[in-house]
């Protein structure tokens, strides 16, 4: 599936888009399935609200942004749904787990919504983490690493053609990170699915494409 975006600006930034000398902003930008995209810029530059916007969770923007094609100015609740569940996953920069749920629930809701990832892989997942005796364990009793792996693997565990990924290693040391990178690399490489990565600065956690600022 192709992403295509066309003069986007989200409202907020509306008057301050040239700040940093963005090159993702007011821009024609075509992004085919495969390709590993990131998307770089200081705080406060815009780029949760990038990721927000192509995720469906914000309106509040001029342009245009196609999946395939569905314009999200356009789509319905219903399309947006399904649009999420069998193509688009992410990985927030705030994580939004369940604090309240175990490890394993919080995996086990997000995999038994499309069933296409079984329990033992999603196990395996976690375990390569470093998170194997952590699954009984309240997602609010974990460390902010350990938070955000959990959200790295429920992120894995539904079909996607486009891998969003918010600021996705900003608490892990440099083991971990490279742990996380392989595994998000050879699940997205079974459908040969895109990647777009958020970054403070820029990294080589993945052979880029192409690398826009913000």
């Amino acid at each position: 599936m192709r992403l295509s975006i066309n003069h986007l600006i989200p409202l907020p930034l509306k008057q301050q888009h040239n700040t940093y000398n963005a090159t993702a902003w007011k821009q024609d930008l075509v992004f085919n399935q495969g390709e590993h995209i990131l998307v770089q810029g200081p705080s406060g530059s815009g780029k949760t609200l990038f990721i927000n916007t192509l995720y469906g969770l914000r309106k509040d923007f001029a342009g245009k942004v196609h999946w395939g094609a569905y314009n999200l100015h356009e789509i319905t609740a219903q399309q947006l749904s399904q649009l999420r569940a069998a193509s688009i996953s992410v990985v927030f920069q705030d994580l939004r787990l369940f604090p309240e749920l175990t490890v394993w629930e919080n995996i086990d809701i997000k995999r038994r919504i499309t069933d296409t990832v079984t329990g033992y892989d999603a196990e395996q997942w976690l375990g390569r983490l470093g998170l194997g005796n952590k699954l009984e364990a309240p997602a609010a009793q974990l460390s902010a690493g350990e938070q955000q792996r959990v959200a790295i693997v429920r992120a894995l565990s539904q079909p996607f053609e486009w891998l969003l990924l918010d600021e996705p290693f900003s608490h892990l040391d440099f083991f971990n990170r490279q742990k996380a990178v392989a595994l998000i690399k050879e699940v997205a490489g079974y459908t040969r699915a895109g990647i777009i990565v958020s970054s403070v600065a820029m990294n080589e956690d993945f052979v880029y494409d192409k690398k826009m600022l913000l």
